[in-house]
Formats: C-alpha cells, sequence, structure tokens
C-alpha cells in the first residue's frame, strides 16, 4: 500500500463522526437504489408476464406484415411444420394456435364489429391466463362446435348474457360469406377493457370450418420459461423458419413487438424513477462536497506547511481524491451488501400489497410482489453514485491547487 493511500485514510479517521456520516449517507443511498431498482425490474417482469399470457404470448409467428395488416389472408399455411421445431427448443414452455377475424356480432338489440378469434382450448390454457379469468360461466372445452366466450364489457354493450345466442358474419379466407350462429357459454374479464370490449372466442375447429381457414392459422404463440430466454428463443425459431419459409412469409417477433403500449409505459416509469434517484444522488453529492470543503478550511494551515516542505499541489489535489473515493467506496460497498440482503429477503418472501388484491387479480397480477435481484440493478445505482461523488469531490480537491504556501500557513 503506497504512503499517500495510508495518508489517505488516516485522514479520513481524524474527524470519525463526520466521516461516518458521511459513509452512511453514501450507504443509504445505494441501499435505497438497490432495492428500488429491483422492485421495479420485479415489477415490470410481473406486469409483463401478466399481460402476455392473457393474450400475446411471449414471442409469435405470423405471416410478415400480419401484425400491422390482420388480414385474414395473410396466414401460416402448416402450423404443425412450426410446431416441430418448437418441440425441440427446450426453452419453449407451452404453444398454441390461434386465428383472427374482424367480424359483426349481433344480439337481439346491437350490433357491433369485433374481432373473433378461434382456439385451440387445451393448449390455451397452457398459454393464457383466459380460463382463469372467466368470471361468469365456463372456459371451452374442444367438443364445443357452436359455443363462444366473450368479453365483459362487449357482453354489457350487446346487452347479452350466459345462454343469449350471437350471430357472427364476416368473410372468410376465400372471400367467401363467413356466418354462424353461437351460443355464449362464458364471459371473461381480463382487465384489458380493449380487448375485453372487442373479441369473442370461439373453438380453432369451429373457426377453421366458418372461415373456410383450410387448416391454417393467422398465429402460433408462443410461452418461453422466463423472459431472459425470449431472445434465445426468437433467434432459434427465426434460423429454423428460413430453412423452411423458403419465401419467407413468416415473421417472428417478440413480446415488445406485440405489446408497444407497454414498453412505453414501462419506459415512462423508468424515466420518472430515475429522475427521483438522480435527486437522491444529488443530495448525496452535497454531503460529500460539504464533509471535503470543511475538511479543506480546517486543513488549510497543514496543507501550506505541507506545500512549503516540498509537497506538489497535485500531490495534495491526489491526495484529497483518494480520501472521497475510499469513504465513497466503503459507503457503497456496504449499502450494496445491505441492499442486496434486504432485497432477497423480500425476493423469497414477496411483499403484499394490501387492500388492493381483488383490483390486481381481475388484471391477472398476484397481490404478492417480488423485487429481482440482478447485477444491472446492483451496478447502476452505486456506480452513478460513484462517479457523481467523485465529480462532486474534484471541485474541493482542485481548490487546493490555488492555494500559495504563504498564506495558508496564516490560515486559523
Amino acid at each position: 500500500m503506497s504512503i499517500d493511500v495510508k495518508m489517505a485514510w488516516r485522514n479520513i479517521w481524524r474527524n470519525p463522526r463526520r466521516s461516518i456520516l458521511t459513509m452512511a449517507a453514501i450507504a443509504f443511498a445505494c441501499l435505497l437504489l438497490v432495492f428500488m431498482l429491483s422492485w421495479q425490474f420485479g415489477s415490470y417482469d410481473t406486469m409483463i408476464n401478466s399481460a402476455v399470457k392473457i393474450h400475446t404470448g411471449h414471442l409469435q409467428v405470423q405471416a410478415q406484415e400480419y401484425q400491422d395488416k390482420k388480414s385474414i389472408r395473410m396466414v401460416v399455411p402448416d402450423p404443425a411444420r412450426v410446431a416441430d421445431i418448437l418441440k425441440h427448443i427446450p426453452d419453449v414452455d407451452a404453444y398454441t394456435f390461434r386465428a383472427n377475424a374482424f367480424s359483426l356480432v349481433s344480439s337481439k338489440d346491437r350490433t357491433y364489429g369485433i374481432l373473433v378469434t378461434g382456439i385451440d382450448p387445451g393448449r390455451e390454457a397452457t398459454v393464457s391466463t383466459i380460463k382463469h379469468l372467466i368470471r361468469q360461466g365456463n372456459y371451452l372445452s374442444d367438443d364445443d362446435a357452436n359455443e363462444a366466450l366473450i368479453g365483459k364489457l362487449l357482453a354489457k354493450n350487446l346487452k347479452v348474457t350466459l345462454g343469449d345466442e350471437l350471430v357472427v358474419l364476416g368473410q372468410g379466407r376465400d372471400g367467401s360469406v363467413a356466418a354462424t350462429a353461437v351460443k355464449i357459454k362464458g364471459i371473461f374479464s381480463s382487465g384489458q377493457d380493449e380487448f375485453d370490449r372487442s373479441s369473442i372466442q370461439v373453438t380453432l375447429k369451429n373457426f377453421q370450418d366458418v372461415y373456410a381457414m383450410r387448416g391454417a392459422v393467422h398465429e402460433v404463440v408462443i410461452l418461453g420459461k422466463s423472459l431472459d430466454t425470449v431472445q434465445k428463443i426468437k433467434q432459434t425459431v427465426t434460423a429454423e423458419i428460413e430453412k423452411i419459409d423458403n419465401d419467407h412469409h413468416l415473421a417472428v417477433l417478440d413480446w415488445m413487438d406485440l405489446l408497444p403500449g407497454l414498453v412505453e409505459g414501462i419506459q415512462m416509469d423508468l424515466y420518472s424513477g430515475l429522475i427521483f434517484y438522480l435527486i437522491l444522488v444529488i443530495v448525496v453529492a452535497f454531503s460529500i462536497l460539504n464533509t471535503f470543503l470543511m475538511s479543506i478550511f480546517e486543513r488549510t494551515r497543514e496543507f501550506g506547511v505541507m506545500m512549503a516542505i516540498g509537497a506538489t499541489p497535485g500531490r495534495l489535489t491526489k491526495l484529497l481524491l483518494l480520501e472521497s473515493t475510499a469513504m465513497t467506496l466503503v459507503g457503497i460497498i456496504v449499502g450494496i451488501i445491505a441492499g442486496s440482503l434486504i432485497t432477497w429477503y423480500f425476493q423469497v418472501h414477496g411483499i403484499v400489497i394490501s387492500g388492493t388484491s381483488d383490483i390486481m387479480s381481475q388484471f391477472g397480477i398476484p397481490d404478492r410482489m417480488y423485487p429481482l435481484l440482478s447485477l444491472r440493478s446492483i451496478v447502476i445505482g452505486p456506480g452513478v453514485v460513484l462517479i457523481i461523488t467523485f465529480l462532486t469531490a474534484l471541485y474541493p480537491a482542485l481548490k487546493v491547487r490555488r492555494f500559495h504556501p504563504v498564506e495558508a500557513m496564516k490560515a486559523v
């Protein structure tokens, strides 16, 4: 250990109360940043998983441009070949097929334009939480020929309830008229108003018969084992599909492509959080600034003597920066350890959001939330603290360079 480091460490403890308070402020800021960033990232994971399990899945295989145009003729012509690919990818937890068509649906009193979705009830239950969001009636079974699930808001708008009949009129894939009558078997409420007011679900077999799909589907919906595996699955599926899709008709979309509104909401929340964290770090930076300005004022005579006997201004600046860095590092290490332990505890046991369980359950979100401790939540906050406190300490450290030995030795 060099002489300068030893001197810097010794100087820190010349005023132990002030140094401990400064390090405690840094440690508290780092603790708070580690926990709050972990909480944000954990809540984002919960929100994303809840949203994708209601409808979109983590990924989808679709026809090129189907996401934008939603044309009934833009199909995945051979979903079985895509399924063969997915069966051999370990990170894929489940998958299902869907077909969609914009149609008119009529009750006795009203008519609305909605999205009719054909689902495979068995597979759908492994990918989507819609089965658990049924508020009235029952979920579809594979042998339901002319029964449907309907969103709660759409049922209200159409003035229908369980057992009522709806007439569906649309256009088939081949241009023919697609018409059928379905009976309401279940009413769901996902908490996503747009989805609940504009969609009904029927069995995929019934949909393909009515809309002349000839075995094709519009979406192969994929659920990964976790969010961390999504990009790996996307790369693998894309590479395998390129081998069988010679005309490049198919595309692989992840949840960010499928749910751009959710991405924007997360970004806005993260930016607002970062503003709060920046204010916290600035408060800590002023604490560091105050500590070192006081230290320089108290030690002005000492610095004058040191310069008189040959210490250069550069060495004194280096010494002060070593002192500030040492205090900052001690505070950061203590804060990271304490923040990680607290976050780990709640990551295991969760935090119950009391009084909101009914509301959250309507959105498919559990009432017990879990922070997510990760390398980025440990590094980002303390890293910013280290940089800003170092920059803050530069001002008092460089102030020493303007000292004149004779004038400094006269300071009281």
